[in-house]
Formats: structure tokens, sequence, C-alpha cells
């Protein structure tokens, strides 16, 4: 999403961006520059946090600790995930950890393997 590109949430003009977030002035939606950029309209491209793009089955790795809601687990640093699944949404990785099962990832805390 770039400057030019009209808010996701309603569809206001006028976003700008905002150190590394691209914020909407009408309804305060803001989104991380590049984590989500618009491709022939209504097609979306995935990037990780490095930039790379991410597809359906590939490898990615967690580049942060992620607590587990609702849950006292953590997923550690360095823990590889195989075979993502790609989804709209604000977590837009979907995918199955070992050890902890189903969960939903945001491409910001991933890199690709």
């Amino acid at each position: 999403m770039n400057a030019s590109a009209p808010c996701r949430q309603c569809g206001c003009e006028y976003t700008y961006e905002d150190g590394n977030l691209v914020v909407c002035p009408e309804c305060g939606h803001e989104q991380v520059a590049g984590e989500v950029a618009e491709i022939a309209g209504e097609e979306t491209v995935v990037v990780d946090a490095n930039g790379n793009v991410l597809g359906d089955g590939d490898a990615v790795i967690v580049i942060k600790d992620l607590k587990v809601k609702g849950s006292s687990s953590v997923v550690k640093v360095g823990t590889k995930v195989r075979n993502i699944r790609l989804v709209e949404g604000d977590h837009n990785i979907d995918c199955k950890i070992e050890g902890i099962g189903a969960m939903k990832l945001k491409s910001e805390f991933v890199r690709k393997a």
C-alpha cells in the first residue's frame, strides 16, 4: 500500500505515510508500509519482514517471540513454520505450528526460509 492508494477500510483517497505506517485521516486505519502491496486492483501480494514475496506452501521462520493468546505457550524466535497458507485480513498467514497447533500469524513477524 502506498500513499496514493485508497484506504482499505473506508476507501478514503487521502492516505499519508507516517514513519513506516500508512495512515487514513478519516477512519484512523493504520497499516505497515510494504506489508501488503496492491497489484492490478484486486490482487494483493503478501511480503515478509524483509520484503520478500510470500506464497502458499512456503516455509517461514519466526523473527520475534510471540505469545499465544489464551495460553501460556510462546512461539520462540527461529521456529520454522512449513506449508503456510495466505488469507485475507490482519493476520494474513494461516499455519500449523508443531507443538502448538493451528494459528494465524502476521507477515511482519516472519521471514522467508
